[in-house]
C-alpha cells in the first residue's frame, strides 16, 4: 500500500492507498490540496478565515460556504446529541486557558501570559439559527466559536472520500482522527496501534485495534498541554465548567461509522468519564469506545474487546 505524510492543521497527515501508483499519488495531491484548503476555511487562527469571518457576524446573519454550513449543522446535532458535552462556543475559555494561538507557537513560544478574567457566557450553542435554502448561519451576539476537532475529523473523512476515487482501498489519518474505506489487501480490518497516553518517550502501544471501515478517533489529555502562570492546562474544556476538564481517563478513542462522531463522542466520554458513559453511549448510536486510565487499565463498551489484541 502506498502511503505519503505532510503536515496541516498542526498535525501530522498520513494518506494511504492501494491501487496503481499514478492514481494513488493523484489521488494524495488532490486530497492534500483539498485539506490544505479546508484549514484555510476553518483554522481560528487567521483573522481571513471563514471561521473568523463568521465569529466577526455574530449577531447577524452570515452567508457561509456549503462546507462551513455543513459542518456547523453537524455540530448542532451532535451537541444536542452529547447534551452539550460537545460544545464549540467554549473558545473564550480556551483562550483564557492560554490556548490563543497554534499548538506549534506554544510549544515554540509559549502561551500567553495574560490572564484574561472569564465572563459568564450569555448564550447556548444550540442558539445557533441555520438558514438551509439561504446557506446562512446567525451566531448569537457576542458568541464565538472554535471547530478545531470536529473540523479536522470532517475534514479526514471527506479527503478519505476524494481519495477513494483514485484507489482501491484508503485511509487518511489526521492527527488521530482516522477514516478508512474499504480494507487492505487480504486483511480483514485495518490495524490501528492503541498509544499510550502518557508523555511521549515514557509510553507505547498498549494494543492494537482491528478497526473496520469507517472511523476511529482518539481524546486525550495528555498531548496538548502548557503551563500557564504555574498552572498545567490542557485543551480539552469542560462545558459545565469552563475550565480544563478533570477527567478519571487519560484518552478515550471511539470507532464509529464517521469521523465527526468518532471525534466528538471520544471527546465527551472522556469529558463525561465512567459516571456518564450509559447516558453518552445512549445517545450515541452504533459506537464502540475504549478508555484508558492513569493506572492503564483498559475499560470500554461491550463488543470493544473482539476488536482489540492486547
Amino acid at each position: 500500500m502506498h502511503s505519503y505524510e505532510f503536515r496541516a492543521m498542526n498535525t501530522g497527515i498520513l494518506l494511504a492507498g492501494e491501487g496503481p501508483q499514478e492514481a494513488v499519488e493523484t489521488g494524495f495531491s488532490l486530497a492534500q490540496k483539498f485539506i490544505e484548503d479546508s484549514e484555510k476555511r476553518f483554522t481560528r487562527f487567521s483573522s481571513q478565515s471563514e471561521l473568523s469571518q463568521l465569529n466577526r457576524s455574530a449577531g447577524g446573519w452570515f452567508e457561509a460556504s456549503k462546507e462551513m454550513f455543513a459542518v456547523v449543522s453537524l455540530a448542532l446535532q451532535l451537541y444536542s446529541q452529547t447534551a452539550g458535552l460537545f460544545d464549540p462556543s467554549i473558545l473564550e475559555a480556551l483562550e483564557q486557558a492560554g490556548y490563543d494561538r497554534t499548538m506549534d507557537e506554544i510549544r515554540l513560544y509559549g502561551p500567553t501570559q495574560v490572564t484574561v478574567l472569564a465572563r459568564p457566557k450569555l448564550h447556548h450553542f444550540n442558539e445557533i439559527r441555520l438558514d438551509e435554502p439561504g446557506c446562512r448561519i446567525a451566531l448569537p451576539a457576542e458568541m464565538r466559536i472554535d471547530l478545531g476537532g470536529i473540523a479536522k475529523s470532517w475534514i479526514a473523512e471527506q479527503a478519505a472520500l476524494l481519495l477513494s476515487n483514485w484507489t482501491e482501498a484508503c485511509a487518511v489519518d489526521a492527527g488521530g482522527d482516522m477514516f478508512f474505506i474499504g480494507l487492505p489487501p487480504g486483511e480483514k480490518a485495518w490495524k490501528v496501534t492503541l498509544e499510550d497516553p502518557l508523555p511521549l518517550g515514557e509510553g507505547g502501544g498498549l494494543a492494537v485495534i482491528k478497526a473496520p471501515a469507517g472511523a476511529v478517533a482518539t481524546s486525550t489529555v495528555t498531548r496538548r498541554r502548557w503551563k500557564q502562570a504555574n498552572k498545567e492546562q490542557h485543551h480539552l474544556i469542560d462545558p459545565r465548567t469552563q475550565q480544563p476538564a478533570e477527567t478519571e481517563w487519560l484518552s478515550v478513542t471511539v470507532l464509529a461509522s464517521h469521523a465527526a462522531q468518532a471525534e466528538v463522542f471520544a471527546k465527551s466520554l472522556l469529558i463525561g468519564g465512567p459516571q456518564e458513559v450509559e447516558r453518552i453511549t445512549g445517545r450515541a448510536g452504533d459506537i464502540e469506545f475504549i478508555a484508558v486510565d492513569y493506572q492503564k487499565k483498559l475499560w470500554g463498551s461491550q463488543h470493544i474487546l473482539e476488536k482489540i489484541d492486547v
